[in-house]
C-alpha cells in the first residue's frame, strides 16, 4: 500500500493503518497552522489529505478513530495565552471544488429541508478571507473579550492585542444586550510588504505571506508589537446574541456594517447554483486587485430559519460550505516585461506583475522562458496557451508547481488593452550591447559579449559566492554586485587577492558605507577560511553551464583529484580519445555536460581565470565514502539490463557507498558488470573484453552487509 491507493482497494488491515497514517500528518498540520502561524502543506494538500480519510472513513466506517481528523477542528489553544471557552463552537466549513459539486450542494440542501428544484431558495455568496478567525463577545455595547478559534471548543484570549486593531469598535451603539461578532483578521498586500522591508531593514524575521504575518501579529503576547503591525478586520458572523439580528443572513451582515464593522463589498445574493457560480467567477477575477488574501467564495443558505432547520454536522454547518480556487492559480496584471541576462549570457524575460498571492506565498515575478513561450510556442514550434501570445499589460494567470518559479498559465484576450503591441525580443544585450544570438536548436538568445559583459561578470560572481559553491560569510549577492561596481572585484581569484590590493584592507573597507572594522576583519577571515575546499564545490563554483551541484560532486569522486581532472579535461580537449570516452563513460555526464566541460577548459581566458583561482587555493581530494570490508571499493561498476529487486538508482547509490564507481558504458576499465534480464550490447561489449559479469543476485550476495 502507498498513500496514492485508490481507496476502493484497501483492505481492512490498510484502511486501518492509513487512517493513523493521515490523523498524524493533519494533527500536525493543523498545529502547525492554527498553532503556530507557520503552515507546512499547502491548502490543496490539506484538503486532499482530508477528504481522503473522510473516504476510507465512508467505507470502512467501524475503522473511525476517536482523534479522527473529521472531528477535529484547528488546533488546540498555545500555551502562554489565557483560554477561553466559546459559549457557541467556532466551526469550519466544507469545502467543494467545482460547479458540479456546487449544484450537489444545494441538491443536498433542497433534499434535507424536502424543497422541490424549481422551490426558490437564495444564498448568499462573499469573499473566504485567508486569514486568523477572531470572536469578539460585546456584553452592554462594551467589548469584554476577544478570542481565536483554537479547537473550535476552546480559544486563546487575546482581547488587549483585538483592541489594537481600528477596524473593532470598542464599544457599540444599539447593539444586542450580548453579541459575538465573529469574522478574519488580516492584512492588506501594502502593508505586508511595507511590514516585511521594516522587518528586513531591523534584522528581524520576515514573514512568508500575509495570512502569517496576521497570525503572528494577532498572536503576540506583547499587545503593543500588535498594536505596530496593521491588521484588519471583517466581519461576516456571529456566535451567541441575546437576541437576532434580523431573520437572513444578508441582512444580519448589513446589521453588523450599520453596528461599525467592516463587512465585506462582494457579499452578493444569488438564486441559485448558477448565481453562485457567477458571483464566483466575478470574484475570481479580481482576486489579484482587492489587495487582500482570499483562497475561495463561501456560500450559505440566506434564510435563518433554514439554517436553524438544516444545523450542523461535528465540525461543519450543512447551511454553508467554501468553493476553494484551484490550487496555486491566480489572476492579475503583466505590468511589463523584462530582460535578465544570467551567468551563461541567456537572456530570460521576465514578467513583473502587480502582486498576488499563488499557493501561498506573495507572487510579482514570473518566469516567461524564452521569445518562443512569449510568443505562444514551445519548444518544437508548437502551441501552447491555444496559440495566445503575451504583451505588456494583458491579464495573466500565473501558477506555481511546488517551489517552483511562477509562471504564466494562460491569458484572457477579452482583457487584453487596446492598442497592446507583441513583444519585440531584443537582438542586442540590454546589458553590454553586444549582439544577441540564437543558435540553430537552441530556444535561448545568448549574449556573445562574454567576460566582456558586466551582468555575466556579475552573475558568475553571485553565483561563485553562493551557498553550494563557495559560501563565504559576510560576501553575498548583495556585496559581490556592489564591490564588482566599485571595481574592487571583477574574477573570482580577485577575492583572494583583495586584502593585499588594498593595503591592510581593512582600512579601506572599514570607512565604506555599511562596514565597520569588525565587519571587514571578519570578511577578510572568512575569505582565508576559503582558501582550502572541497574539489566539488570548486567545480559547481565555476558556473559551467550544464554542471551542476550533483554534477560537480559526481565528477569529482570520479577524478579524485584536482590535478588529474584538469589533466583530462585537456587531453579530451578535442572530444576524442581515450579521456573523452572515460568523461562520457561517468553514469550521470552525457555528451552536452562533457562538450560543456571540455570547452570551458579549452578556452584561453576562461582557463586563464581557473588558473589565476586555483592558484590561491588548496583544492581538497573527493572524500572518499567509507569503505572497510567493501569487496567493491576503487572499482569500476557498471548495471544494465532490468533490476528486479531494487530500482537502478537504489543499486547505483549502494555501489557508490561502498566505494565503487558507477560508469554508464562498458571499457577497458571496467571492473564488473551487473546484468539483469534484457541485458543487450553492454553484455557482448564486456564478455569480448573478457570482464567479469554476474546477475542481480550475485551482486547482492557479493555486497552482502558490507
Amino acid at each position: 500500500m502507498t498513500a496514492d491507493t485508490p481507496v476502493d482497494t484497501l483492505t481492512e488491515e490498510d484502511a486501518r493503518a492509513e487512517l493513523a497514517r493521515l490523523a498524524g500528518l493533519l494533527a500536525e498540520a493543523n498545529t502547525a497552522y492554527h498553532q503556530n502561524d507557520a503552515p507546512e502543506i499547502t491548502d490543496a494538500e490539506y484538503d486532499r489529505l482530508k477528504a481522503r480519510n473522510a473516504a476510507i472513513e465512508a467505507r470502512f466506517p467501524e475503522l473511525k478513530r476517536d482523534d479522527s481528523p473529521s472531528e477535529q477542528v484547528g488546533a488546540a489553544p498555545a500555551d502562554g495565552f489565557a483560554k477561553v471557552t466559546h459559549a457557541v463552537r467556532m466551526l469550519s466549513l466544507s469545502n467543494v471544488f467545482d460547479d458540479a459539486e456546487v449544484i450537489e450542494f444545494d441538491d443536498r440542501i433542497r433534499r434535507y429541508l424536502g424543497l422541490k428544484s424549481d422551490a426558490p431558495l437564495t444564498y448568499t455568496a462573499e469573499p473566504k478571507i485567508d486569514g486568523l478567525s477572531l470572536s469578539l463577545r460585546y456584553e452592554g455595547g462594551k467589548l469584554v473579550q476577544a478570542a481565536t478559534r483554537g479547537d473550535g471548543a476552546v480559544g486563546e484570549n487575546v482581547t488587549a492585542n483585538a483592541r489594537t486593531i481600528d477596524d473593532i469598535p470598542v464599544t457599540l451603539k444599539d447593539a444586542p444586550d450580548v453579541l459575538e461578532v465573529r469574522g478574519e483578521v488580516y492584512m492588506s498586500h501594502a502593508d505586508f510588504e511595507a511590514l516585511n522591508a521594516r522587518q528586513a531593514e531591523a534584522g528581524a524575521k520576515t514573514f512568508a505571506n500575509p495570512r502569517n504575518a496576521a497570525a503572528g501579529s494577532l498572536r503576540q503576547l506583547d499587545s503593543s508589537i500588535t498594536k505596530a503591525r496593521p491588521l484588519r478586520f471583517f466581519a461576516y458572523a456571529w456566535g451567541e446574541v441575546s437576541e437576532a439580528l434580523a431573520e437572513t443572513q444578508k441582512a444580519a451582515i448589513d446589521r453588523l456594517a450599520d453596528l461599525g464593522f467592516q463587512t465585506n463589498p462582494l457579499t452578493a445574493l444569488c438564486d441559485g447554483p448558477a448565481e453562485m457560480q457567477a458571483h464566483y467567477d466575478k470574484i475570481e477575477q479580481q482576486r489579484a486587485s482587492l489587495g487582500y488574501d482570499i483562497d475561495g467564495v463561501v456560500y450559505k443558505v440566506n434564510d435563518l430559519d433554514l439554517q436553524r432547520r438544516l444545523g450542523f454536522r461535528s465540525t461543519t454547518p450543512r447551511w454553508a460550505t467554501a468553493h476553494k480556487f484551484p490550487a496555486e492559480l491566480a489572476w492579475t496584471t503583466l505590468e511589463k516585461i523584462e530582460i535578465q541576462v544570467g551567468r551563461t549570457g541567456a537572456l530570460s524575460p521576465v514578467a513583473r506583475l502587480t502582486p498576488v498571492t499563488v499557493g501561498g506565498v506573495v507572487v510579482s515575478n514570473a518566469t516567461l522562458h524564452n521569445e518562443d513561450y512569449i510568443k505562444g510556442l514551445d519548444s518544437k514550434g508548437q502551441e501552447i496557451r491555444g496559440g495566445k501570445d503575451i504583451r505588456e499589460g494583458d491579464w495573466v494567470q500565473v501558477y506555481r508547481a511546488g517551489d517552483v518559479i511562477p509562471k504564466v498559465a494562460d491569458v484572457d484576450l477579452e482583457k487584453r488593452p487596446e492598442g497592446a503591441k507583441p513583444y519585440d525580443f531584443p537582438r542586442i544585450c540590454p546589458e553590454c550591447g553586444s549582439e544577441a544570438i540564437r543558435e540553430d536548436g537552441d530556444a535561448v538568445r545568448r549574449c556573445s559579449g562574454g567576460l566582456i559583459c558586466p551582468a555575466q561578470a556579475v552573475e558568475k560572481l553571485k553565483h561563485f559566492v553562493s551557498r553550494a559553491a563557495f559560501d563565504i560569510e559576510g560576501l553575498g549577492a548583495k556585496q559581490v554586485e556592489q564591490f564588482y561596481h566599485d571595481g574592487w572585484i571583477n574574477e573570482p581569484a580577485d577575492i583572494f587577492t583583495l586584502q593585499d590590493r588594498y593595503g591592510s584592507g581593512v582600512k579601506q573597507l572599514k570607512n565604506r558605507e555599511g562596514w565597520g572594522e569588525k565587519s571587514a576583519e571578519n570578511l577578510f577571515q572568512a575569505i582565508e577560511d576559503k582558501r582550502t575546499i572541497p574539489f566539488g564545490r570548486v567545480l559547481f563554483a565555476l558556473g559551467i553551464r550544464h554542471v551542476g551541484e550533483q554534477a560537480s560532486n559526481l565528477i569529482a569522486r570520479s577524478y579524485g583529484s584536482w590535478e588529474v581532472f584538469t589533466e583530462a579535461m585537456d587531453a579530451a580537449k578535442d572530444c576524442e580519445g581515450p579521456e573523452w570516452e572515460n568523461l562520457l563513460s561517468i553514469d550521470g555526464v552525457g555528451e552536452v555536460m562533457a562538450r560543456s566541460l571540455v570547452t570551458a577548459f579549452a578556452q584561453e581566458h576562461e582557463r586563464e581565470s581557473i588558473d589565476r583561482l586555483t592558484a590561491h587555493l588548496t583544492i581538497q581530494e573527493a572524500a572518499a565514502p567509507a569503505t572497510d570490508g567493501s569487496p567493491v571499493a576503487g572499482k569500476t561498476v557498471v548495471f544494465t539490463g532490468t533490476l528486479e529487486k531494487m530500482t537502478r538508482a537504489e543499486a547505483k547509490a549502494r555501489a557508490e557507498a561502498l566505494g565503487a564507481k558507477v560508469s554508464g558504458s562498458v571499457s577497458a576499465k571496467t571492473d564488473l558488470l551487473v546484468a539483469g534480464p534484457g541485458a543487450g550490447s553492454k553484455a557482448k561489449k564486456a564478455e569480448e573484453l573478457g570482464i567479469e559479469t554476474i546477475d542481480e543476485d550475485g551482486w547482492l550476495e557479493l555486497i552482502g552487509d558490507a
